[in-house]
């Protein structure tokens, strides 16, 4: 399963990003997340249909400090990725 997803809130500056790499670890998701100029993450998400829905509904509520508003998901085409990056 292969996922963009886009979640709004307050999830910049509260260690989403780095959170988020560790829970895909280890759930064993692929892919990568980043932080928009809109003050929204965006995450690339591949991996098992569990291992996503798992990540998906950690990303949900996000670490201690975030506060989430909003995710969207949408199924895309897989790219292939190896290992999940934060990208600056």
């Amino acid at each position: 399963m292969c996922l963009r997803v886009y979640v709004e809130g307050r999830v910049q500056g509260v260690f989403f990003r780095a959170n988020t790499k560790a829970v895909a670890k280890t759930f064993g998701v692929n892919g990568w997340v980043r932080n928009l100029p809109d003050s929204r993450v965006e995450m690339r998400l591949e991996g098992t249909y569990s291992s996503v829905g798992n990540l998906v509904a950690w990303a949900l509520r996000g670490p201690r400090h975030a506060r989430v508003d909003r995710l969207v998901a949408e199924r895309i085409e897989c790219e292939g990725y190896r290992g999940f990056d934060i990208i600056y």
